[in-house]
């Protein structure tokens, strides 16, 4: 075997675990990845799909792994899934760069075996969480963080007992838009108020109580990238 057909070899097997950890993807995304053009992704495709990988087109879309093909050691619940990826997060703002690259190789290969249901929330979940400061243990602990990556998956109207800064308490009635961890180590929500009628940041430390309503609403009409972008740019 000489070294390109190792390189081969070692692509294709990237290639299909690529695709097991996500719901789909293009050949444009996959040789952008890999440093290859569109044509060699298409005969890698056919390789895997001769070698009996039940590989779906979905015209306009992209390539996605049969549901089912491949059956996971360990079954993940949505909640221990979410904490995974969550993980995943806050590993990628620590700085150094080894740890970084060894745990994203690990959720990787977890990715890989969860099912296509579970991996199209799941990717949902990463465009909603942000981690714009490595958060560490220093401030005041949540417990609310799960029970919100429900409501923000599934578009529930949460309602909370919550008490500011001033230590002044109220009951809001919220519609969850994201998450992020801010520069004093604390977990927040962005949420739309229904009290105020406005978006509005709501540390998960200073909740004391959280129930669903089980009523669900449409989504705010903005991205959390947008969101971000206007909050730090008129401070």
């Amino acid at each position: 075997m000489n070294d390109n057909d190792i390189k081969r070899l070692s692509r294709l097997t990237a290639i299909l675990t690529q695709l097991q950890s996500k719901r789909i993807l293009t050949a444009t995304k996959l040789a952008d990845k890999f440093g290859v053009s569109v044509r060699t992704i298409y005969r890698d495709i056919k390789a895997l799909e001769e070698a009996g990988v039940p590989i779906v087109t979905e015209e306009g879309k992209g390539f996605s792994i049969m549901e089912g093909y491949r059956i996971p050691p360990v079954m993940f619940t949505e909640n221990e899934a979410n904490a995974l990826i969550t993980a995943e997060l806050l590993i990628k703002a620590c700085k150094d760069e080894s740890l970084v690259n060894e745990f994203s190789s690990a959720i990787q290969k977890i990715k890989s075996v969860l099912p296509n249901q579970l991996k199209s929330r799941i990717e949902s979940l990463e465009n909603k969480v942000a981690i714009t400061k490595f958060y560490t243990e220093t401030g005041d602990k949540s417990k609310y963080l799960l029970r919100i990556q429900k409501a923000l998956l599934e578009n529930l109207v949460i309602k909370i007992n919550y008490t500011n800064a001033l230590n002044v308490a109220s009951e809001r009635e919220l519609e969850p838009f994201a998450l992020f961890s801010n520069t004093n180590d604390e977990w927040v929500l962005v949420a739309f108020c229904r009290l105020k009628k406005e978006l509005r940041s709501f540390s998960l430390s200073k909740i004391r109580s959280l129930t669903f309503t089980y009523e669900n609403f449409i989504p705010q009409n903005i991205t959390f990238e947008q969101y971000l972008k206007k909050k730090y740019s008129s401070n």
